[in-house]
């Protein structure tokens, strides 16, 4: 039997303080108001032993996030077992996950503990949640409500106490109605939700976590890179980031390696797609002797535009708090109602 357990990260943490470890809430990285928000509720569910899920794109950071409510949780001196369901063939599935005894399938020569034995005490992390066979998530969900499971192979029930946190890349509403997520599941799953915004969605944190990841690479490649050119800062401020931070690091990272200055520079970078933005997208004429209050009003509206309703980005342009846009929208909408 082939072992896919290169899929699978098992990290024993050690009983360090939560500062001292690799991990730490403090390297989540932004300053933005959908960033704050992720950070602030992943601080609070961390000591309880609830399930979670986070939603976002490939890229921004979700195992990081997961490994933080971990270190932060009662379990923290317990394993932390990541597992890509993305990355194991349907066929392996629930062996790796359930684990399986000697000869209970061709090539099954040993016993072989699986994801949820290994993670007894800690939590387990299913990474791609949807892109698990469904025929396995129905016996997952066995496991989430009876907090038992048994072996391939074997009739004996083995109690496990794991917390489990999921994640998917995918709108999980969307993965429910296309029968990639079981409903039950996502319900089950879906006690607390941490979404994690896109890096397009925050542009005003790259500057920041562009210092953080040439710190890092710094050390990693024995350099002693200072930071960018201005026009680095720009031309990052307009690439779409498709991969998220991701994409990002490995952009610094190439780009410190080939640099011999002090600074970043644009030739030092790859070629980087930029965004092509109209002169009428990103401005607003207010006439003189419109009132503070409309004038404000209009801007508000205008920037929702640009950013397509995206609220969580027009707040982060506008300099505001989520909460702050809702309720001059609420109250927009009440005037309009009067």
């Amino acid at each position: 039997m082939v072992s896919f357990m290169h899929s699978i990260d098992i990290a024993k943490m050690n009983k360090k303080k939560p500062h001292q470890n690799k991990y730490s809430f403090e390297e989540i990285i932004g300053d933005s108001p959908a960033m704050k928000e992720a950070k602030e509720l992943a601080t609070r569910i961390a000591t309880s032993n609830s399930t979670v899920l986070l939603t976002g794109e490939s890229g921004t950071g979700k195992e990081l996030v997961a490994r933080n409510i971990h270190l932060r949780s009662k379990r923290s001196e317990g394993p932390f077992i990541a597992i890509n369901c993305s990355a194991i063939p349907e066929t392996l599935m629930e062996s790796e996950i359930f684990g399986h005894e000697k000869g209970a399938f061709t090539g099954a020569l040993e016993r072989r503990l699986g994801c949820f034995e290994l993670a007894n005490g800690g939590t387990i992390f299913l990474d791609e949640i949807a892109e698990m066979p469904v025929g396995t998530q129905s016996k997952l969900l066995r496991v989430i409500e009876e907090r038992t499971f048994r072996r391939l192979g074997s009739k004996t029930e083995i109690d496990v106490d794991v917390r489990i946190v999921a994640a998917t890349n995918k709108q999980p509403l969307k993965a429910v109605e296309a029968g990639e997520l079981r409903n039950d599941l996502y319900y089950r799953l879906n006690v607390f939700t941490i979404s994690l915004p896109p890096l397009r969605d925050r542009l005003g944190d790259i500057p920041i976590l562009t210092e953080a990841l040439i710190q890092q690479l710094n050390k990693k490649h024995d350099k002693n890179v200072k930071g960018t050119t201005d026009r680095v800062l720009k031309m990052f401020s307009t690439h779409n980031w498709p991969g998220n931070v991701r994409e990002l690091r490995n952009v610094v990272e190439r780009s410190l390696i080939v640099c011999d200055k002090d600074l970043i520079e644009d030739k030092h970078l790859p070629v980087l797609e930029q965004r092509e933005v109209s002169p009428s997208a990103n401005s607003v004429a207010i006439p003189v002797g419109t009132t503070v209050a409309e004038a404000e009003k209009q801007l508000i509206y205008k920037t929702l535009e640009f950013t397509e309703n995206n609220k969580t980005r027009a707040a982060e342009i506008l300099g505001v708090s989520l909460k702050t846009l809702h309720n001059k929208l609420n109250l927009y909408d009440a005037e309009a109602q009067n």
